[in-house]
């Protein structure tokens, strides 16, 4: 079932809505298993250009494009029957105007199938969200640490300390009175994220900010244990499934040097018969 026909499925309005309510529940999502394993408990999926990173061994979420972006938007929308569907728009699909990111959110919405997109930046992207939202493009904003400026900011470094608080404040109240939805919080003082939460009318989403926010997100694989090429503060390992399937995969190389593997249960007897599958 598609949830853009689904009556029950999470809108960008119902995410406003939520606005001081119960926490919202927010992953990633990359690939159809796991859009199914994670509709049933999150209110927003997120195709995050992190995929470059996490799935593609990129060093940075630079090198992700927009086709890659639609790929995996369409891979995730089939898994997904309820919690509302949010793709990000990546690196130069964008920034040179609100003319480029019309065209590249609606060949997203298009073809990947989401009801709203993700972009980064505050003050500086106000213009672009008003134009979007304008005409029917729901938008999630983010401010704070937006990892498509790592070369601006030289790393993945906490934003917002400081006289530099002013400037993530100014950021959210613009996204705000923009239109957007809802506005991620990435790696900004635990104060600030506070603050910004009870001084804007949408929903802050927090990565690395604060349990005061509206919500919180965090990339799937990291939770599950499954990227481990590095590891942010902000991240708690719910599992450790990279080790675990580690351990599986030289299980199975053992046993076909050993000869276990097939076993008789594995294997077709001369009694099959034409047709089975099983």
């Amino acid at each position: 079932m598609s949830a853009a026909g689904d009556t029950n499925a999470v809108t960008p309005p119902d995410i406003r809505l939520r606005k001081g309510q119960t926490p919202l529940v927010c992953l990633t999502a990359y690939t159809t298993p796991i859009a199914k394993l994670v509709d049933r408990h999150c209110d927003i999926v997120l195709v995050g250009d992190s995929v470059g990173m996490v799935l593609h061994g990129l060093s940075s979420t630079l090198g992700v494009t927009l086709d890659m972006m639609i790929m995996h938007g369409k891979a995730v929308r089939r898994g997904l029957e309820r919690a509302l569907l949010v793709v990000d728009l990546p690196f130069g699909s964008y920034e040179e105007g609100p003319e480029q990111a019309f065209r590249n959110a609606a060949r997203l919405m298009a073809e990947a199938g989401c009801a709203a997109v993700k972009l980064e930046g505050g003050e500086s992207m106000a213009a672009t969200i008003r134009f979007l939202t304008a005409r029917g493009v729901p938008v999630m904003a983010h401010v704070g640490l937006t990892p498509q400026a790592v070369n601006t900011f030289g790393g993945y470094c906490v934003q917002g300390l400081g006289d530099d608080a002013e400037r993530i404040r100014r950021d959210a109240g613009a996204v705000t009175e923009a239109g957007a939805f809802s506005v991620v919080l990435e790696k900004v003082p635990e104060p600030l994220a506070k603050a910004i939460t009870a001084q804007i009318a949408i929903p802050t989403i927090g990565i690395g900010a604060s349990p005061a926010c509206d919500g919180q997100i965090l990339v799937v694989d990291d939770i599950l244990g499954m990227f481990t090429d590095f590891r942010p503060k902000f991240v708690k390992r719910y599992a450790e499934l990279g080790s675990e399937a580690e351990a599986a995969i030289g299980t199975y190389a053992a046993d076909v040097r050993d000869r276990r593997f097939p076993a008789a249960e594995h294997v077709y007897a001369a009694a099959s018969r034409p047709g089975d599958v099983a």
